[in-house]
């Protein structure tokens, strides 16, 4: 059990163009495909924890229409266990993306059924507690993210919070954070440093752990005992980054549930990152278990 990965949060249905380059405003461009495929930054790490090899479990909700019966159905195949997906009036939520030639995307979220998170409902802390951990963003309403970080805080599970989409923590919710990971970005936005190292020093002060991934650069880490560990990324041609960063922190939170040290699970995760951009897709594009780490053993 205390191996298992709990996530708190969102699920969407991604609405995905291809095209050479993205539209500025204003601006109408030609795409050469379209794809809709199951994702929200929460189910994206649900699965990427359960194809890396941790038994995961996905609390969240969508709506009553055919698009949440295609995205519980999604979770399900992948192997997360989906008894606190709730099914609530109205329109499941959707994320409409745009990815380019170089493999960015731009993402605007639509939240739906996501917007009912405000609170946890009845089961969903038993579903937390006796947890290896609890991962989090911002995706749905911050008092949902509130509640599910007391619960596991009280129930002694580690709490794992990707600050995305980027904005200001409240104490109430930084004071339940055991590991925070923010991107470049978003540790920018928390801190008011583009300097990673700074950032990260300064986000200790709020939390016992930070990770800031770094894109190609790789990732920082660090803690309030002052260890530092670097991790550079892997050369790879990127063909779609939207899941990269819910990849790295799926497969960081199975490492860690499972009992591994922080250098493993950053080199995991960095290894699991370097797949995902090389595929289209999100669910799609997380490896497993195995193919982690056989990528791993053929770049030593």
């Amino acid at each position: 059990m205390a191996t298992t990965v709990a996530v708190f949060g969102s699920c969407n249905m991604d609405l995905v163009a291809y095209t050479g380059i993205a539209p500025r405003r204003g601006e109408t461009v030609l795409g050469r495909e379209f794809r809709t495929a199951p994702g929200g930054k929460g189910a994206n790490q649900a699965v990427a924890a359960a194809r890396a090899g941790a038994p995961a479990r996905f609390i969240g909700a969508v709506g009553d229409d055919e698009l949440g019966e295609r995205l519980r159905a999604a979770l399900n195949e992948y192997g997360v266990n989906t008894d606190g997906l709730r099914t609530v009036t109205g329109n499941s939520g959707t994320a409409h993306i745009v990815v380019d030639d170089d493999g960015g995307n731009a993402i605007v979220v639509v939240p739906g059924a996501n917007a009912s998170l405000d609170s946890l409902a009845p089961g969903d802390a038993e579903l937390i507690a006796g947890c290896g951990a609890l991962l989090l963003q911002l995706e749905i309403p911050f008092t949902g993210v509130e509640s599910a970080a007391v619960a596991a805080r009280e129930a002694g599970v580690p709490v794992i919070l990707t600050p995305a989409p980027a904005a200001e923590l409240p104490e109430a919710l930084l004071s339940s954070v055991d590991l925070l990971v923010p991107n470049e970005h978003e540790a920018a936005v928390l801190t008011g440093s583009a300097d990673a190292r700074e950032a990260l020093r300064e986000l200790l002060n709020s939390v016992p752990e930070v990770v800031i991934t770094l894109g190609a650069a790789g990732a920082l880490y660090g803690n309030r005992a002052g260890e530092i560990v670097e991790v550079p990324a892997h050369p790879v041609r990127a063909v779609d980054t939207t899941a990269a960063g819910d990849t790295f922190v799926g497969v960081l939170a199975a490492t860690r549930a499972a009992g591994g040290g922080i250098r493993q699970a950053l080199e995991r995760a960095s290894a699991a990152s370097a797949l995902a951009v090389g595929r289209n897709g999100a669910m799609a594009a997380m490896p497993t278990d195995q193919e982690i780490s056989e990528f791993r053993a053929a770049e030593r």
